[in-house]
């Protein structure tokens, strides 16, 4: 990997704060390319999951968690709302340790490596997602695509088996690297 996988993960949570900064109010019931989420269901997703990071990255089980993340999570400032959990999300990848711990997800338990690669892929094609259902800059940063497909390619049956991330088929080195990666996780860009 040309980068680190925290670090990428990181970089992919600030390339989609700048996307979510720019939503404005009357964008919120937007429909996304996630045929079940406008605008405002995705960013709870988005913001959900990176609420999760910290304490399954930590030892927490599901369990544990619980219902702690439900509910109105974003707020009536949804680009703070996103800030915050990424910051946390963020942290609890690049703290010691993280990248060997067990995190006991819902396909788990996998080690830290593993959950940073899917949460890589999911804050990085949500905030592209995003981006199609406002109408802004679609460009994903080209050593993060790479990142990605680095993490995508070894486990995309298992991905696609898993329901988390769309069906998708690999094109190969035919089309960009960004159209590949959006067709390795059931998207056309």
């Amino acid at each position: 990997m040309t980068i680190e996988l925290a670090e990428a993960h990181a970089q992919a949570l600030d390339n989609t704060q700048r996307i979510v900064d720019g939503i404005t109010r009357d964008q919120m019931h937007n429909s996304t390319p996630c045929e079940d989420w406008d605008v405002a269901q995705l960013l709870h997703h988005i913001v959900y999951g990176n609420l999760w990071v910290a304490p399954l990255v930590a030892g927490e089980t599901i369990e544990q968690v619980g219902d702690r993340f439900e509910g109105d999570i974003l707020g009536d400032d949804v680009a703070q709302a996103y800030r915050s959990s990424a910051r946390s999300a963020a942290d609890a990848f690049n703290a010691p340790g993280a990248m060997d711990a067990p995190c006991a997800v819902s396909y788990g338990p996998v080690p830290g490596s593993v959950y940073c690669g899917h949460r890589l892929m999911d804050v990085l094609v949500h905030g592209w997602d995003l981006a199609v259902g406002v109408g802004g800059n679609v460009e994903l940063p080209p050593d993060l695509v790479e990142a990605c497909i680095e993490v995508i390619l070894p486990q995309a049956e298992m991905l696609s088996g898993s329901g988390a991330f769309g069906s998708g088929t690999d094109p190969g080195n035919n089309v960009t690297p960004q159209a590949r990666l959006l067709a390795l996780l059931g998207r056309r860009g």
